[in-house]
């Protein structure tokens, strides 16, 4: 789809997709994650776009790149709502329904453990946006940007996979990938595409496809895994119960 024009709606097959391979598998909503998820999940699913997007904002106003003065504040917000709003609801039956609900519990069952889990779905994750970036979609990227944004994109993975581990929800992490989604495509912009902020050197300052933000993702990824594994050791995280049984 993505080759052919319709890359607004290339997530979409993976609705029917991950119902047949639920249903073939006859996983239960807990294994998928479709329950309400722990509280604090939902503190940390705000507090991830919040922290991250926030300080590549300051950091560029800092640094001169971005002029707080010219940005239609009200306009923004209001589609920061919307983008986020119904990315919440997308992502839940296509990305986040695959790649944290079904492709999560299929690697739990097959045996894998949950540190391993994480990586390969994140990694599969990945992978799915590599034609966004690579054909002429409207995301696509200058060839130096693609692997700054492919390895993110591993990262945001693990981010919102670490989320769906430790809430046991994929409401959880629907939540998070659509706060970033609305404040990342609405002030920064996607692919070379600026944003209301008005930031053009996107490969520096881009939250997805910059340096800075593949940066502060990644140091929040790294605290994000360590306060997983620890909870885990403790067995008072969802990651810590054993593979689905077959």
């Amino acid at each position: 789809m993505d080759a052919t024009g319709l890359s607004a709606f290339s997530a979409l097959p993976l609705f029917p997709l991950m119902g047949l391979l639920w249903y073939l598998e006859k996983h239960s909503r807990q294994d998928i994650g479709l329950v309400g998820g722990r509280p604090l999940g939902y503190g940390l699913a705000i507090l991830y776009p919040t922290l991250v997007l926030g300080a590549v904002g300051g950091i560029s106003a800092a640094s001169g790149a971005l002029d707080a003065a010219q940005i239609d504040w009200s306009g923004a917000w209001r589609k920061v709502a919307i983008v986020s709003a119904a990315t919440v609801v997308v992502a839940l039956i296509t990305e986040e329904g695959f790649f944290r609900g079904w492709l999560f519990a299929s690697l739990r069952r097959a045996g894998l453990n949950g540190a391993a889990t994480l990586v390969v779905s994140s990694l599969a994750f990945s992978l799915w946006h590599l034609s966004a970036v690579t054909l002429s979609t409207g995301f696509d990227l200058p060839a130096a940007q693609i692997p700054v944004f492919m390895l993110n994109a591993v990262v945001l993975g693990l981010i919102w996979g670490l989320l769906r581990a430790n809430s046991g929800s994929i409401l959880v992490s629907s939540v998070s990938h659509g706060l970033w989604n609305g404040g990342a495509y609405v002030f920064f912009g996607y692919g070379t595409t600026a944003g209301a902020s008005g930031i053009h050197d996107t490969a520096i300052y881009g939250p997805e496809v910059g340096i800075l933000g593949s940066g502060l993702n990644l140091l929040f990824a790294a605290a994000l895994w360590g306060w997983t594994m620890r909870s885990s050791a403790k067995g008072s995280a969802p990651l810590a119960q054993p593979p689905v049984a077959q």
